[in-house]
């Protein structure tokens, strides 16, 4: 179980820095238009923000803390600097889900994310999900508002 969460964390992670890498225009990024909130570089942080924190910090910790707000209000982040922070996240998740053992896979995630607890294997579930849906909203993001 824990060899496939990596695998997929890790091949979700490589799609991520692979739509960010395929903006044509860096702008683009960080554009937003009518009933589209959120742009893919807010999305992108976003993503590092939760897995930092959630596989990084709780599951392998590192020291990492979270600024939640920046996540969505934070504009213009050099793509250099994403990319740069993909790849360390991507060593990070690989990190904290590589420690993790066959008990601590059968436990109580060690932090209480939602309104009581939740297994260690639900809420992996739940942040690959998170990952997946935010991807997608991502290649969207990007296919209709990049180079308009």
């Amino acid at each position: 179980m824990k060899e496939t969460f990596r695998l997929l964390f890790a091949q979700h992670i490589r799609q991520l820095k692979k739509e960010i890498e395929l903006y044509q225009e860096e702008g683009a990024l960080w554009r937003t238009e009518k009933n589209i909130a959120n742009s893919g570089g807010n999305l992108c942080l976003h993503l590092l923000g939760n897995l930092n924190t959630y596989i990084g910090a709780v599951l392998g910790g590192t020291p990492y803390e979270r600024k939640r707000d920046l996540e969505f209000s934070l504009k213009h982040v050099p793509r250099a600097e994403l990319l740069a922070k993909l790849d360390e996240t991507l060593q990070v998740v690989d990190h904290g889900l590589s420690q993790l053992t066959d008990q601590q896979l059968q436990e109580d995630f060690p932090v209480i994310i939602w309104e009581k607890a939740t297994g260690t294997v639900y809420t992996l579930s739940y942040l690959l999900a998170h990952l997946g849906y935010h991807l997608g909203q991502i290649n969207y993001h990007r296919r209709l508002l990049d180079n308009e």
